[in-house]
């Protein structure tokens, strides 16, 4: 749901929150001013008064890992004094559907939801699921007074969040919590926008997807999802993450989202009626139901013509994930620290610093027979071998260091936090022996080639029949400079052969122009089917730079190209009423005037009051926004579980403490390693990490460039005046911050930026560290992650470094 980052500009009220945006994405900021200059109110919620608070209108402290109890706080709010959008709710949302009688929900169930089988530590989610007609579309209650309907279950599920119960959880003052509901919730009437913005702050807890969940429900009630203004902004940590996450970078997806073929779909068939999802609802796009041609059309752009329907487009040589395999980072490096693993590639990232537990992943990779770390420096994980603790006698790792180019020595796109793909160009030639990170693979496919010409294999043909078409080719088939253009162009797609659709003729090589046109009978070739239209029949649509808007609301449609075909605002068909009108007049996204005006609209379709019609929510099955949904695991509502680690023994709204569908490392069998420290005294304050200006990421580039070094040059903790007092601290002392996992040394600063909460009548510090540095630089300190534990989201597995428990003592000598 992120829309346009110049749209941020139109909002009434922003709330930053889980993100810093001042100091980690000042582009962003850049809006954010503009829409304060233009009247609208700020919000910060942090643990820490940052940059992004002082420029606020409202700042509300809250303890790491309570957004939950903030949000649900929120939605109490807006449900018990009817400031929800109710023409958008009734119109745009489920909260009319029937749920299964016999649902029951944490307040039931002591903390739980129906279905949770202990011993596996999952849900069975039958009871979740909606009642349906004969004709299989929901059951519905329009009254919306049903005791079954989500309304009423939303309405008794956060019921318990009270201001007293979420300050009481929070730390946050109740004056503050009311401050920040009454602003945000003025939003929920026509002609009104607010948007969050949101970073690691968020997701990277035990709980981080229901935190976005649970602003994503206060965005659906209060109308805020399709609207200039509005949205669920997530903010990237890399110019290209978004763009990374679109091409399939995770385990669990193939580019364009499309989920990683598994044991349980064996043929294409399978995994097409697996993934493809029904509706009897004749309003309802549905538009997964398309994956078929998206999947399809992939499985050209990877084989060409060497594969054919015979042998289903090549999906056989498609890798596929085992039975509940997973291959998220932790688990990679759980499966690595058991010797699970002979090779690893270490590409464009320093693990041995960024990664969750870092002592245990330095540790992970002594395991390996060899390692190839590409990389523009040196790093902790290159040189792991000779870090700290580490003898290099003992460990017989072979490590291959490559250096790759660097961001401005290579051509190419990258796509941010509003899906928006920029075409860039390298301002000088890579350095000395690196190499772009497209020439490395290209050679690495070449090698690897060969080598099964020469040789055979047990599997030659997901390497052998790779179409690798990417510039001109030597007479031993190497390509010595691959072309940038040709795989955007790939990536695009084009018609494999002559096709009719409709009244117009395709010819065969012609660029598709929209992914509507892509096809299941393997006449279509796409490496993306969101990216269609990107390097259009016109040309590199990514490079454009045109600053006009017509608009007139600040989406500047030709600058760069956003996914999907140029759409700006995703789901802007939810930004007007049914009769195609916009809920605000005075900045619509698009009306109707006997077709659609104004941003590329989410799908042809008339409104849903005219024949033809369809809802605006595509993407889902049933058409609209889910404010109850079956699709998490732990749970169709965000509800609160504390941190693994945390300073309180009982969590205050029920009898379950952490999040019961998280893997817990350390209790089925993990590592000493994996030990977890909850209500110990050893370990009393709660810390978190974070990013400074000055660095980024683990600080493999910004630490070898001296003039940023010199501005940030060694590790450093924050820590309040009364922790400071109580600790016999002075600003400037070096001091051991340690946890159950490790220690680093860290300069303390004593600032007023953090102050202890009190709750459950106790008094609770907390402290916070910057997450960049390394041993690799001299006299800067080690990494914080050398604390953080190895846990991770109950559905991404994301490391839950925002959260956890440590000791800070003065260096003694």
């Amino acid at each position: 749901m992120t829309n346009h980052w110049n749209d941020i500009a139109n909002a009434d009220v922003i709330l930053m929150m889980g993100a810093n945006p001042a100091e980690n994405h000042p582009v962003s900021f850049k809006f954010v001013l503009e829409a304060k200059d233009r009247g609208a109110t700020l919000i910060s919620v942090d643990p820490r008064f940052t940059r992004s608070s002082a420029r606020s209108d409202i700042y509300a402290p809250l303890r790491s890992g309570t957004d939950i109890p903030f949000l649900g706080g929120m939605i109490r709010h807006i449900l018990e004094k009817e400031l929800y959008h109710d023409e958008y709710v009734r119109l745009y949302t489920n909260a009319a559907f029937l749920v299964n009688p016999a649902f029951k929900g944490p307040e039931d169930l002591d903390g739980l939801f129906s279905g949770y089988n202990e011993e596996t530590r999952s849900y069975d989610r039958a009871t979740w699921a909606f009642q349906r007609n004969a004709d299989g579309t929901p059951k519905t209650d329009p009254s919306l007074q049903d005791p079954n309907c989500v309304f009423q279950l939303m309405k008794k599920h956060f019921d318990r969040y009270t201001p007293e119960i979420v300050s009481e959880i929070t730390g946050t003052p109740v004056d503050k919590l009311m401050a920040v509901y009454e602003a945000y919730s003025a939003t929920g009437v026509a002609g009104k926008s607010a948007t969050i913005m949101y970073a690691m702050g968020w997701t990277q807890h035990t709980v981080g997807t229901q935190n976005i969940r649970a602003m994503a429900m206060i965005q659906l009630l209060l109308g805020n999802v399709g609207v200039a203004g509005g949205g669920v902004n997530a903010l990237r940590g890399e110019s290209n993450v978004q763009g990374s996450t679109d091409y399939g970078l995770l385990f669990h997806i193939l580019p364009g989202y499309l989920p990683t073929p598994n044991v349980a779909t064996p043929t294409l068939a399978a995994y097409i009626e697996a993934h493809t999802p029904k509706t009897a609802d004749p309003q309802s796009a549905n538009w997964w139901g398309n994956r078929s041609k998206y999947i399809t059309s992939l499985l050209r752009a990877y084989y060409g013509g060497n594969v054919s329907a015979d042998d289903q487009f090549g999906y056989d040589y498609l890798p596929k994930l085992d039975a509940g395999q997973n291959g998220s980072w932790l688990m990679l490096f759980d499966r690595m620290f058991n010797g699970g693993f002979e090779g690893f590639f270490a590409w464009g990232q320093n693990p041995a610093c960024s990664g969750s537990n870092a002592g245990k992943v330095r540790k992970a990779l002594a395991k390996l027979d060899w390692m190839v770390a590409v990389n523009p420096f040196d790093n902790e994980t290159a040189s792991f071998w000779k870090g700290p603790g580490m003898n290099p006698a003992e460990i017989q790792t072979e490590v291959f260091f490559l250096p790759a180019a660097l961001s401005f020595e290579k051509e190419g796109s990258v796509t941010n936090s509003s899906r928006m793909a920029q075409w860039r160009y390298a301002a000088v030639k890579p350095l000395g022996n690196s190499r772009r990170d497209l020439d490395i693979i290209n050679e690495l496919q070449f090698r690897i080639r060969k080598l099964y010409e020469a040789d055979g294999g047990a599997f030659p043909e997901p390497i052998m029949k790779l179409a690798w078409d990417y510039g001109f080719k030597m007479p031993d088939g190497r390509i010595p400079n691959i072309d940038v253009h040709a795989v955007a162009k790939d990536i695009n797609g084009y018609f494999v052969e002559d096709k009719q659709i409709g009244d117009r003729l395709y010819k065969k090589g012609e660029p598709v122009p929209g992914f509507a046109l892509l096809q299941d009978d393997g006449s279509t070739s796409s490496g993306n089917w969101l990216y269609c239209n990107s390097y259009a029949a016109a040309g590199n649509m990514m490079a454009r730079r045109s600053q006009k808007d017509p608009s007139g609301i600040g989406l500047y449609p030709e600058w760069a190209w956003a996914w999907p075909v140029n759409r700006r605002i995703l789901y802007n068909r939810a930004s007007v009423d049914a009769n195609g009108k916009p809920f605000d007049p005075k900045r619509p996204v698009i009306w109707w005037d006997g077709g659609w005006k104004g941003d590329v609209p989410d799908g042809p379709w008339p409104p849903m009051n005219a024949p033809g019609g369809r809802k605006p929510f595509i993407m889902t099955a049933d058409g609209v926004g889910a404010l109850f949904s079956a699709g998490l695991n732990e749970g169709p509502f965000p509800e609160h579980y504390e941190p693994l680690e945390c300073p309180l023994e009982k969590n205050p709204l029920h009898g379950t403490r952490v999040n019961p569908v998280v893997r817990l490392f350390f209790e089925t069998g993990g590592a000493q390693e994996d030990a977890y420290f909850s209500c110990d005294q050893r370990y009393p304050y709660v810390a978190t990490t974070y990013r400074v200006t000055e660095h980024w990421q683990s600080g493999t580039m910004t630490r070898n460039t001296p003039w940023l070094l010199e501005l940030h040059p060694h590790n450093f903790v924050e820590l309040s005046t009364e922790l400071a007092k109580e600790k016999g601290i002075g600003n400037g002392d070096m001091v051991t911050v340690s946890s159950g996992r490790g220690k680093v040394d860290a300069v303390a600063i004593v600032t007023r930026r953090f102050r202890p909460f009190r709750i459950q009548n106790q008094t609770i510090h907390q402290v916070g560290l910057p997450m960049h540095y390394g041993w690799h630089t001299p006299k800067g300190g080690d990494s914080s992650n050398l604390l953080t534990p190895t846990v991770g989201d109950g559905n991404t597995m994301i490391p839950e470094t925002k959260a956890f428990m440590v000791n800070i003592e003065k260096k003694r000598g």
